[in-house]
């Protein structure tokens, strides 16, 4: 197969990538990245000489772009692209309905005309809202985004229904649940409570700290799509999660014993406005239908992601600095050295 991955340069597009190289390396990949804040091309350098492996650097509401790269036989497309803090829609939610509304339906738009046969969207399991103690939700559970960062993702999700429904365009759907791993940027959660706290820095917790998350290790989300690409119903949407809520609180004190430090580091502050209370996902379609199961426990897990971390500093301090912006430029020049243009 030949794939069209957007966003391949952020935190689950390039553990999604690796792992097609790692499981698939017949497959041929053209990873789609505009490479904004969070998009990290050092993520992949590993793999980044591989001969199935090429990156361009370009924005999916671009459709000449687009329509040029699915010009190339493209077989699949696998949609990672999107604005995703909650924290910066609050902020300014214009750049979320931009890539997340606009950008998805330019993908969408393209790749029908260009007979794409199978279209991935993955999504969140924020589109569905906040869920009262006892409650989970599964595929059909109603759509209550609360904050514009999840609106603009379940207006990309309805978009994405409505060509399978209107033009039978063989979409999938996924919502996952809070992802952790290698290479997240520090700005979310766990990065953030384990970069501040190998620095001494205080972590901040909004609220009580009891807002209910369900956990996924990247590497259980990347088996998860991988089986839904292959042997996902066409139409269908999918949840992929752990299927374990626990309070953020929780989470912290789990990743300070992890490290050894104090759990004097937490400071709880205000709450941001229109927090979700708690996530739940029903994932009983994908464990029976398509037989995947995460392999890795919340506890295993965050003791991986601590020890990745903690041997990483180099990559933190580059994140952190910005200097991670200046491997592009690097990549560009190698590869026109190994083209012979230099």
């Amino acid at each position: 197969m030949k794939l069209l991955v957007t966003g391949g340069a952020g935190f689950i597009g390039s553990n999604f990538i690796k792992h097609v190289v790692r499981t698939h390396p017949t497959y041929s990949i053209i990873n789609l990245d505009k490479l904004t804040y969070a998009g990290n091309l050092e993520n992949l350098s590993e793999i980044e000489s591989d001969p199935n492996y090429r990156f361009q650097k370009g924005d999916i509401c671009d459709a000449e772009l687009v329509a040029n790269l699915l010009g190339e036989g493209v077989d699949a497309v696998i949609h990672f692209a999107a604005e995703t803090h909650v924290d910066r829609s609050i902020t300014d939610a214009r750049p979320f309905i931009r890539t997340n509304i606009q950008g998805t339906f330019t993908l969408l738009d393209t790749a029908r005309r260009h007979r794409v046969t199978r279209f991935l969207h993955v999504s969140t399991d924020e589109v569905y809202g906040s869920l009262k103690p006892g409650e989970t939700s599964d595929e059909q559970w109603p759509l209550a985004p609360n904050s514009p960062y999840a609106a603009s993702k379940a207006a990309s999700d309805l978009l994405a229904r409505s060509f399978w429904q209107t033009h039978r365009f063989p979409v999938l759907i996924t919502r996952a649940c809070n992802n952790y791993g290698p290479h997240q940027f520090p700005e979310k959660l766990i990065p953030l409570m384990i970069t501040n706290a190998l620095e001494g820095k205080d972590l901040p917790v909004y609220g009580d700290g009891q807002n209910e998350r369900d956990w996924i290790y990247v590497e259980d989300h990347c088996r998860a799509l991988d089986r839904v690409l292959h042997e996902g119903q066409a139409g269908e949407v999918y949840n992929i999660g752990y299927g374990r809520s626990v309070p953020n609180l929780e989470v912290v004190k789990t990743l300070l014993r992890v490290l050894g430090k104090p759990e004097e580091l937490i400071e709880f502050v205000a709450d941001r406005p229109g927090h979700d209370r708690r996530y739940a996902l029903g994932t009983a379609k994908i464990n029976h239908e398509l037989s995947w199961k995460p392999e890795v426990d919340l506890q295993a897990g965050l003791t991986k992601t601590v020890e990745w971390y903690c041997t990483r500093r180099d990559w933190v301090q580059k994140v952190k600095s910005g200097d991670y912006r200046d491997y592009y430029e690097k990549f560009c020049v190698d590869r026109r050295a190994s083209l012979g243009q230099i």
